[in-house]
């Protein structure tokens, strides 16, 4: 088996990962990179050949994971299935819409334009959670992944052997979302994770609500703007419960405007409501009451910045999450100056984007869009982790409970990856079980190999009989999509698209030797002849009831018999002695004793006859 990431490999972004096994291939994810632009921002597809892909499985609706995938469909000689969840095929065709309006690339340096994006949404095939899909020997079922809406770790089975992907993922449940959840009873032999956060341990869902909550609240109450740049969808909804439910609480707080500046809010909120019954019991009984909780009261969307009316105090959610462009970006630069202001981040932000270097204090200036001078970073600035990922404890029990032998680490920086693995390797140095750990870099392959037990199961007329051991069993071996079954010939047509037919083989051959002569061998090697009852030519032999010699005459034999391994071998060895039959020194011998016992007895009789 090869696992080979072409996108985060050691990197956070353009998430893309091949795996191939028994002349199979499949694509796990197909993202752009947020830090890059333009086809830099594209995973590493010239290192493979896209026709060879058979699957390509899309874990959830991101930009990072999903938004390459119509270049790769439209734009390349990949011919594949896609696959997604239901509720990610019906938010990937509404966020990618809103990302091709809003790139600020020129037309020629565009990936795919919204032609590309519709003609590929409608190649997608959308699976349901548990759903067992077999294509051609690739087996694989969705399991919740607790991200986001819809996303999905993929279990993947090919020749038996067992590979879970788990994208991105999240063990705790929020205000909206299940916990991801463990494949029931099984052990996969191969397990690929997400090492987004390291060792690092988050806070307590409700540590981080209370310093999220206060720290809006005291921006807003000194007459600030709070800026949280978040991802259109996915955190943000999560966000805007919080939030919702905090300006409740607080009737001092309801003259303080709260917009949500996002286009797609009002098209993907249905598809929320949509698929209620895919989140957590909280939102299932709110839904089965009646209530709609995404009817938010305190909360305004926001179509447009032309509708904004930036006057005094507010709190504003804008896309994207990491500050690279957009109405985030454009709220960032004009509060940027006035100290009362805050920038609060609450997801992770990837290296090399603007949000990271605010996060880590890499910078106090930042650079105008539109080229003007740099702008000084005078606001408050907060980052409060929302980000729905494994921290350590999260990701190493998971990795502990599923058991597999192999891991694989991908979707994380590399000082975080390798601490991940470190802290993991002296975890399990200290206990019996073994695990490989590996960290490949972008078009690093990792190597596994496997031996694989083959099993055939008996079905039908076979089945009937209880089998015990050393028993001899006898019928077709019938391989398909690696898994094999022992039929009996008659059982074909029931169970496959096979039929079982016979193959009568016929060979002439020249000899002098009259057929009594070859008879005479024949009988020597194999005992008594058969005849077919059904056949009254005189001229006539059968070896074993399963090669018959005919005399066509003139000198020649004719061998027919039904083609079969044993019978083949038979026909050899008949096929020997006839060509000897001439030249052998015992056939010369017995047919001169013949010819001398006829003239004797003609004698005899010829005395006899006389005599009398």
């Amino acid at each position: 088996m090869r696992i080979t990431p072409l996108g985060a490999g050691q990197e956070v972004g353009r998430s893309c990962i091949m795996l191939e096994f028994k002349s199979k291939t499949i694509m796990l994810d197909c993202g752009l990179h947020p830090a890059h632009s333009g086809l830099a921002a594209l995973p590493f597809f010239d290192n493979i050949d896209p026709a060879s892909i058979d699957v390509l499985l899309i874990t959830h609706f991101h930009i990072d994971h999903a938004a390459a995938l119509p270049y790769f469909m439209e734009k390349t000689t990949f011919r594949g299935r896609v696959f997604m969840t239901h509720p990610t095929k019906a938010i990937f065709k509404w966020l990618l819409a809103d990302y091709v309006k809003v790139s600020s690339l020129a037309v020629d340096d565009q990936l795919y334009d919204e032609k590309d994006l519709l003609r590929a949404f409608d190649k997608i095939e959308a699976v349901d959670f548990h759903q067992l899909v077999d294509i051609d020997g690739i087996k694989f079922t969705a399991y919740n992944a607790g991200h986001v809406l819809g996303a999905a770790m993929f279990l993947i089975e090919i020749a038996g052997v067992r590979v879970l992907y788990t994208g991105d993922y999240s063990r705790e449940e929020d205000r909206h979302l299940m916990a991801a959840e463990r494949p029931p009873n099984i052990t996969p032999e191969v397990l690929i994770s997400e090492s987004t956060y390291g060792v690092q341990t988050h806070q307590s869902r409700v540590e981080r609500e209370t310093q999220f909550t206060k720290t809006v609240h005291k921006i807003v109450s000194r007459g600030g703007r709070c800026l949280i740049p978040v991802f259109a969808l996915g955190r943000a909804q999560e966000l805007l419960l919080i939030l919702d439910e905090y300006w409740q609480l607080h009737p001092e707080l309801h003259p303080v405007p709260i917009y949500y500046a996002s286009a797609l809010a009002k098209k993907c909120m249905t598809v929320y409501q949509t698929f209620s019954n895919m989140m957590n019991a909280r939102i299932r009984a709110q839904t089965s009451s009646g209530h709609n909780p995404f009817h938010f009261k305190h909360i305004s969307n926001l179509k447009s910045m032309n509708y904004f009316d930036d006057v005094g105090a507010c709190v504003m959610m804008a896309s994207p999450g990491m500050l690279q462009n957009g109405q985030s970006r454009e709220l960032l630069e004009r509060w940027c100056t006035d100290s009362r202001n805050g920038v609060l981040i609450p997801g992770y932000v990837v290296d090399g984007t603007l949000g990271h270097d605010i996060v880590n204090n890499k910078v106090d200036t930042i650079p105008a869009m539109s080229g003007g001078p740099k702008l000084p970073l005078n606001l408050l600035v907060e980052y409060v982790s929302f980000s729905a990922h494994v921290d350590f404890a999260q990701n190493s029990q998971f990795i502990e409970e599923l058991g597999s032998p192999n891991l694989v680490l991908v979707h994380g920086a590399a000082t975080e990856m390798g601490r991940l693995k470190s802290a993991l390797t002296s975890r399990y140095h200290e206990s019996d079980r073994q695990l490989n750990i590996y960290t490949p870099k972008n078009c690093e392959a990792v190597e596994l190999y496997f031996k694989g037990e083959r099993m055939a199961k008996a079905i039908g007329t076979l089945a009937k009989t209880a089998l015990t051991n050393n028993m001899r069993v006898e019928g077709v071996l019938v391989s398909h999509d690696f898994t094999y079954r022992l039929i009996d010939p008659r059982d074909l047509p029931e169970f496959t698209d096979l039929v079982s037919a016979s193959l009568t083989q016929r060979l002439v051959v020249s000899s002098r030797a009259p057929l009594s002569l070859v008879k005479w061998h024949l009988e020597g090697m194999y005992g008594t002849l058969g005849k077919d009852a059904d056949d009254d030519d005189a001229f006539f032999v059968c070896v074993f009831n399963t090669v018959k010699v005919k005399d066509l005459g003139t000198h020649r034999l004719v061998l027919e018999w039904e083609g079969n391994s044993v019978n083949d071998m038979v026909a050899d060895s008949v096929l020997a002695i006839i060509l000897q039959a001439e030249s052998s020194p015992a056939s010369v011998k017995g047919e001169h004793c013949s010819l001398f016992l006829l003239s004797t007895m003609d004698l005899l009789l010829t005395l006899r006859l006389e005599l009398e």
